[in-house]
């Protein structure tokens, strides 16, 4: 099979995936219970990871912009810089790709382990639906929880840049605060929730179309695993693309 038809089959079985796991959401059973270990799994479990991510990535901004700002006398600027480049930006990827690194491959890791050993062949056997029963809690948890670690990761960012630029640059911690209050609009906020939204749906059935096709025993499971942490980091950056121009359109951020 060449690599063009096994892209469009992978395409097709993950649109589907997608529909069935979401119109298993209006009928019973729905596993609620699930669905919150999930959320416990995917959002407290992912926490200190993204908070670290965060912090640093808010340190790191500052360290290299405020010597080329105070080159030209606007080093007062640096909180906007950071607070746009966090929001908009860096957060809602950065949280993504961590995210798909612990999750994505936690998920197919499982899901391909469950196959292998007929786990998911018994579960049809007795009536109950995989993709109900597996899929569907996994998916719901990644897009409700992804946009709270995101938020997180844009604080704790900007705690992280706060900290640099005054204890490492000696600038004004309440200027600072102020031009990350004058950096932030409504538009920005809304777009840093809507692409977590998405990167968790693009996480989610990666992972969970991975898991359930693998094949070749546990050697599978590890191939499984290592193409849907690299396949959802890969469409996470191209959806990022595509989201942040609809959303200039759509929300007037960052156009001119």
């Amino acid at each position: 099979m060449d690599p063009l038809t096994r892209f469009l089959f992978a395409l097709q079985e993950i649109s589907l995936l997608n529909w069935r796991w979401f119109t298993s959401l209006f009928s019973k059973p729905r596993y609620g219970s699930e669905m919150i270990r999930q959320m416990d799994l995917i959002g407290v479990g992912s926490l200190p990871i993204v908070l670290l991510t965060g912090f640093f990535t808010g340190g790191v901004l500052v360290l290299q912009t405020v010597p080329t700002l105070r080159a030209y006398g606007s080093d007062s600027l640096t909180g906007q810089l950071v607070a746009t480049s966090l929001i908009r930006e860096l957060g809602p990827v950065l949280s993504a790709l961590m995210v798909s690194g612990r999750i994505g491959s936690a998920i197919s890791a499982e899901l391909g382990s469950m196959v292998v050993s007929q786990q998911i062949d018994a579960m049809r056997a007795l009536g109950t639906d995989p993709v109900r029963k597996l899929v569907a809690p996994r998916l719901v948890a990644l897009i409700f929880m992804l946009p709270l670690l995101t938020v997180a990761a844009d604080i704790f960012g900007l705690l992280g840049g706060g900290i640099v630029a005054k204890y490492l640059y000696n600038l004004d911690i309440n200027i600072f605060i102020q031009s990350v209050r004058d950096g932030i609009s409504t538009s920005d906020i809304i777009g840093g929730i809507i692409k977590p939204l998405f990167f968790g749906l693009v996480i989610g059935s990666v992972a969970c179309f991975k898991g359930l096709s693998t094949t070749g025993g546990t050697v599978g499971v590890g191939k499984s695993t290592t193409d849907a942490v690299v396949v959802a980091s890969i469409w996470v950056i191209i959806f990022d693309f595509f989201l942040s121009k609809a959303l200039q359109y759509l929300l007037d951020i960052g156009s001119l």
